[in-house]
């Protein structure tokens, strides 16, 4: 019975202050985010104040979702720090409660923390940061420009000038398309060509297509070896359209690496993004673990200032563990799994030589 108490009072603590955190790190981002918004649309009098905001609100929740490990180190911190100015420790102690029961707990609740955050609050960061994307691209050079991936291939709608192109491919191999079918259409959208080519280069946004044969609007057509025609894509353009991994939630993520391996596209991008959030419990387990074993032995530091710049400290370092491994696998280096997993297993194997003494202290 009186364990259960125990048990239900760690919860509360650790939640109460996981929300504090959280607030504070929401409204530090909301600061920011509102400023960077503003320098935007710096040069549009016509915008007030009430649409950075919006946009804001829409896309803070997807930068709040990359820094919650952080957040769960911070927590964990001024958890502790709060047990051991009430000397809570001692007096659990004697109620059966040692300092591996209440890690214990600490790690069950965060990893549920994890559970709930790639279920439900991803799926919404995820759907909102659409939103904010396409709110935004209202506002940018690119709204005439658009790129869709499906399972039937390629699709593109590009404007130059008085022309508007529409352009298909079932492939894309390296930098090039494969069976290409273009339609033309002057400003009052009549068809005015079309182009039919089995391959097209689009190492620049200058495309070259090889055995295109033109239709014109007339019914005749007209047999080219060598066609040329200024777009404004080229292949690191279009690979960088679907570059924006936030704003799809795992159905999406999953649908989209589907279309990508039937056109061609590399998915290596996205299995990398899929393989993180789902490795997001097991990264606030460790973060988690690193913070415990850090405030169990430096409780003879007096200043909390010192040891919460130390625990920020060590999370940056851990970010670049994790970033150094991601690009290896983002380039090739290593395999994906190993990319995102070694770096996890080799720190919760780090924490839990630091932790094999805790019950001692």
């Amino acid at each position: 019975m009186y364990n259960k108490i125990y048990v239900k009072h760690i919860y509360n603590i650790y939640i109460i202050r996981f929300i504090y955190i959280t607030l504070v790190f929401s409204s530090l981002i909301f600061v920011l985010n509102v400023l960077e918004e503003l320098k935007f649309f710096s040069n549009n009098d016509e915008i007030g104040i009430g649409l950075p905001i919006l946009l804001t609100i829409l896309n803070f929740p997807s930068i709040l979702f990359e820094i919650f490990p952080f957040i769960i180190l911070i927590t964990t911190q001024f958890f502790f720090m709060k047990f051991q100015d009430n000397d809570e420790i001692l007096i659990f102690k004697n109620n059966g409660i040692n300092n591996l029961k209440i890690i214990f707990h600490l790690s069950l609740l965060v990893f549920v923390i994890g559970i709930a955050l790639i279920t439900v609050f991803h799926f919404m960061s995820s759907n909102m940061k659409q939103i904010y994307l396409e709110f935004k691209n209202k506002y940018t050079d690119d709204q005439k420009y658009l790129a869709v991936i499906n399972e039937n291939g390629l699709w593109i709608k590009d404007k130059l000038e008085d022309q508007t192109l529409i352009i298909h491919s079932e492939e894309i191999d390296n930098n090039k398309l494969r069976n290409i079918v273009i339609a033309k259409y002057d400003t009052d959208f009549r068809n005015l060509d079309n182009i039919i080519a089995k391959e097209a280069d689009i190492t620049t946004n200058i495309w070259s297509f090889k055995e295109a044969v033109i239709f014109n609007d007339d019914g005749t057509k007209k047999a080219v070896s060598n066609l040329q025609i200024k777009t404004n894509f080229d292949y690191i353009k279009i690979n960088s359209l679907f570059s924006n991994l936030e704003s799809l939630d795992i159905f999406k993520l999953l649908k989209q690496r589907k279309d990508f391996e039937n056109v061609g596209l590399s998915i290596l991008d996205i299995e990398i993004y899929i393989s993180k959030i789902l490795s997001l419990p097991f990264s606030l387990l460790i973060f988690l673990l690193l913070s415990c074993v850090l405030m169990f032995n430096i409780r003879f530091i007096k200043s909390k200032s010192f040891v919460i710049i130390f625990g920020i400290l060590l999370s940056v370092i851990m970010y670049y563990i994790y970033y150094f491994f991601g690009l290896l696998g983002a380039n090739n280096k290593l395999p994906i799994l190993i990319a995102i997993w070694l770096p996890n297993l080799i720190l919760f194997l780090s924490c839990m030589v630091g932790i094999v003494n805790i019950n001692e202290k």
